[in-house]
Formats: structure tokens, C-alpha cells, sequence
């Protein structure tokens, strides 16, 4: 108190701003960290070609280049949460950055096939660790409520745009370099982000919650979700009804079960499970679920649609996602929180998904020999703007139901959320799309009009999935009081 009372209004002032700057480079650096995560999920699939051709890669084997980073991620993202309570959000968030990096190495120095598989899981489990906490972490840099929506629009932009500039960077690399450099570009990003946050993220708590880590909880959910992502992304070349993959997915579910009584009866559980009985974080996790559901389905379908349709070159795709990822920002980084603050939750986000569909439905009716100003990009706008005003209330209201200290927990929840819900919904709507395709061309169309017609049914299943998260956030989240909104104003105008 004393110490306050000595100093200057001008040196408080000045101290208050310098803190203020402080706390928008922590956000920034943890954003770009988080963004080397997201790239990776994307920038892999331009240069798969190449990889294939480069290490002898089989067409079945050469999938699990995806497949092992989407096992290792979706697997250890609650764990991932659970770490950064217990330990230290920074500490855990220094440790996922540093092993992402070292195995991008492995990755980027790879010269077998194993090699490969092998650094790619391990970037997973980085990759989980990182984005389990980093929401954490801006959440405890942001009070405000003002601030926070800024802060979590920005945020929301790098997660919504990520993929679709993974996509172009991908391109780029592959075409003016080879496809060593996709990984290797993450050295000196994560060089630099490690030592940005050593330096600028305050360390805060560096334990948060306490109690011993739940192992036999983390082991049985890792098991359940890796399982489950691996009958999900084999469930196409296997068959959805064959006994690998009913059988699997039997085996995810008892594991799951598992977990669920352990949880009930242990001390310090993993997952509490009163953490679903806060209508918010059940609400936006079940949001979240749908709406990557349709939004990684067009992502992956339209980029299919571009190659195999119109004939565009992979640095082309990418190139064709340019338009969507600037609206996207606009609206995610400015927009977006300002709906937020004056209207709460359950608006933007119904908005945004309402808007989301009606792109979708405009990518059903897409035709074979389409025009990209009059096909694509009208569907691309639409749901760049749907995917802006969306992503940051549903990150929100995960978020806003629980104490500080069960803060990763609810971050590693709606990201295994969203993980789990995008590598469901791709992989059944592209198995739609296929099956689709097949009864079209069994019954006489050409390849393309049947590939296209494939297109068409999975772009409106993913239609279908975005207006059931509008109708399930609109109607259950709790949104702010009129007399609460108001009270926010002032602080939004002075920020």
C-alpha cells in the first residue's frame, strides 16, 4: 500500500500501460506457439505426394502421417490439461513448445518411414500439451471482461485461419523447396517462441490446483481417445460396419466407462464430473462438437473439390483460401467481441453458425466445371464470417463456468472437443461423400458428376451439423442480463 501511495499518478499511469503492452506480446507470443501447432495439422497434406515418392510410402500407409500425429494429440489433450493445473500452465506450456520443436526436427531430418510415423506422434503429444494450456494462459492474462473478448478474438482468428494458411505455406514450401521444410520451418518459430515466453509470459501460479495426478484416469481416457481416433480415421478403408471397427470402438467405450467410475470414486479426479452438470461448458463442448464436425468436412471436401474438380495445383488451393482467412480476421479480431460484449454468447454464436450453414449450402450446389467467383468464393465468404463471429463466443462460454484453477482442464476439454469432433464428422462425411459417389456411378454418371454429387451430400450433412450447434447454443447457453451487458459498455469504450 505504501509503496502505491509514493508513486506519482503519472508513474502509475505509465506502469499500468507498460503492463497492459506486456500482457498483448504475452498474448501474441502465445498465439504464434499456438499457430505452429495448427499449421502442422494442415501443412502436412500438400506435401504428402512428394513424401510418398520420397520415402516409399504405400497409398494405405502413407495415411498414417496424419494419422499418428491425430492419435497422439486427440489422446493426450486432457492430460495435457490436467499437467498444467497441477504443475504450472507456463511450465507446461515451455515443455509442449520445446518437444514440438525437437520432434519438427526428427521430422524435417527424416530419412525412413518409421522415422517419420514416429517423430510425427510425438509432435502430437507437443502439439496436445501446447493447446491444452495456452487457453489457460490467456485467460489468467485478461481479467477484464472487455479485454478478454479482444484477447480471445484474436486467438479465435489463429485457430479458425490456421488450416487454411497451413494449406498455402504448405504449397509454397513443396514447390520452391521440398517437403523437408514443412516441419524445419517450425525450428526457428519454436526457437523464438520458447524464449518469448520465458521472457514475457508472467509465470503466475505455478501450480494451480492441487492433489496427485489421476493416473489410472489418464491412462484409461489417453487409451479410450486414442483408440476411438484410430477406428475413426480407419474407419473408411476398414468399413464402418466391419469388426475392426465396430469392435474398436466397443473397446474405446469400455475404456471409457472405465474412466467414468474411476473418476467417481477417486480423490483428485482427472475430470470432475460436475464440471458437465455447468450447462455452459456442457453446452459449448456439444457446440464445439458439431461445428468442427462441418467446418474441418469443408475445409478437407472443398480443397478436394478445388484439385479434383477444377483442376487447381496445391499452391492454388491455398491461394483460393487467401479471401476467407482476411474476412475471417476481420470479423474474429474485431466483430466478433464487440457482438460478444454487447450481446453475450447465444447471438454471435448462433449467427455465426447460421451464416456457416448457409455457405455449406451454397458449396452443395457447386457445379463440375465451376467458376471460383461464382461457385467458391461467395461459400468461402460466408463461412469465413460464420467461422469469425462463432469461434469466439463458443471458446467463451467453455471457459466462463469454471474456477481459475480447473481452467486447463476446461481447456484440454473443449480442445478434445473440437479434435474429436472434427475427426468424426470429416471422417464420416467423407465416407458419405464416397458412398455417395459410388451409387452414383453404379448407376451410370461420369466420374466427375458423381464425384461432385459425393461433394454435394457431405456439404449439406455439414450444413445440417452447423445449424443443430446454432439451435443447441441459442437455445441453452446462458447468456449476460441486459443490466450486465450494459455494465460491460463502459469498460469495452475505455479499452
Amino acid at each position: 500500500m505504501s509503496f502505491h501511495a509514493g508513486r506519482r499518478p503519472t508513474d502509475m499511469t505509465e506502469a499500468m500501460g507498460t503492463d497492459r503492452r506486456r500482457r498483448w506480446l504475452a498474448l501474441i507470443v502465445l498465439c504464434l506457439g499456438d499457430l505452429m501447432i495448427v499449421l502442422d495439422t494442415t501443412i502436412v497434406n500438400v506435401a504428402l505426394p512428394s513424401i510418398r515418392t520420397n520415402l516409399g510410402f504405400s497409398q494405405t500407409s502413407l495415411a498414417w502421417v496424419v494419422n499418428a500425429y491425430l492419435l497422439t494429440f486427440g489422446g493426450f489433450l486432457l492430460l495435457g490439461g490436467r499437467l498444467g493445473d497441477l504443475f504450472g500452465h507456463r511450465r507446461m506450456f515451455l515443455a509442449g513448445v520445446a518437444l514440438f520443436t525437437f520432434a519438427s526436427i526428427a521430422c524435417g531430418l527424416s530419412t525412413t518411414k518409421g522415422m517419420l510415423i514416429g517423430a510425427r506422434a510425438v509432435q502430437g503429444v507437443g502439439g496436445a500439451v501446447v493447446s491444452a494450456v495456452a487457453l489457460s494462459l490467456i485467460m489468467g492474462l485478461f481479467a477484464e471482461p472487455a479485454d478478454r473478448a479482444r484477447a480471445m478474438g484474436v486467438f479465435g482468428f489463429v485457430m479458425a485461419g490456421g488450416g487454411s494458411i497451413g494449406v498455402l505455406l504448405g504449397g509454397v514450401l513443396t514447390d520452391l523447396l521440398n517437403w523437408h521444410w514443412i516441419f524445419l520451418v517450425n525450428v526457428p518459430i519454436g526457437v523464438a517462441v520458447y524464449f518469448l515466453t520465458v521472457r514475457i509470459v508472467p509465470g503466475g501460479r505455478e501450480a494451480t490446483a492441487g492433489g496427485r495426478l489421476d493416473v489410472a484416469g489418464a491412462v484409461t481416457v489417453t487409451a479410450s481417445l486414442m483408440i476411438a481416433v484410430y477406428a475413426i480415421v480407419n474407419g473408411n478403408q476398414a468399413g464402418w460396419g466391419s469388426t475392426q471397427t465396430i469392435g474398436l470402438l466397443a473397446v474405446a467405450a469400455g475404456l471409457l466407462a472405465v474412466f467414468l467410475v474411476i473418476e467417481s470414486r477417486v480423490e483428485s479426479p482427472l475430470m470432475p464430473l460436475r464440471l458437465f452438470r455447468l450447462r455452459n461448458v456442457a453446452t459449448a463442448n456439444t457446440v464445439g462438437v458439431l461445428w468442427a464436425a462441418a467446418m474441418f468436412a469443408w475445409f478437407f471436401l472443398s480443397a478436394l473439390y478445388l484439385q479434383q474438380v477444377l483442376g487447381y495445383s496445391p499452391l492454388e488451393v491455398g491461394l483460393a483460401f487467401l479471401p476467407a482467412n482476411i474476412i475471417m480476421g476481420l470479423f474474429s479480431l474485431g466483430l466478433s467481441a464487440k457482438v460478444v460484449m454487447r450481446y453475450g454468447f447465444r447471438i454471435p454464436l448462433a449467427l455465426g453458425l447460421v451464416i456457416a450453414a448457409v455457405g455449406l449450402l451454397l458449396f452443395a450446389r457447386a457445379p463440375v466445371g465451376g467458376q471460383f467467383t461464382v461457385d467458391v468464393l461467395p461459400s468461402m465468404i460466408l463461412l469465413a464470417i460464420g467461422a469469425g463471429l462463432a469461434f469466439n463466443p463458443v471458446l467463451l462460454a467453455a471457459m466462463s463456468d469454471v474456477a481459475p484453477q480447473e481452467s486447463g482442464l476446461a481447456s484440454g476439454v473443449v480442445n478434445t472437443a473440437f479434435m474429436m469432433g472434427g475427426a468424426v464428422g470429416l471422417a464420416a462425411l467423407a465416407s458419405l461423400a464416397a458412398s455417395r459417389t459410388d451409387s452414383l456411378e453404379a448407376s451410370g454418371h461420369g466420374q466427375l458428376v458423381a464425384l461432385v454429387g459425393g461433394y454435394h451430400a457431405a456439404f449439406m450433412a455439414g450444413a445440417l451439423f452447423a445449424l443443430a450447434g446454432a439451435a443447441i447454443g441459442g437455445t441453452f447457453l446462458r447468456t449476460r442480463t441486459a443490466a450486465a451487458a450494459h455494465e460491460l459498455e463502459p469498460i469495452g469504450e475505455a479499452a
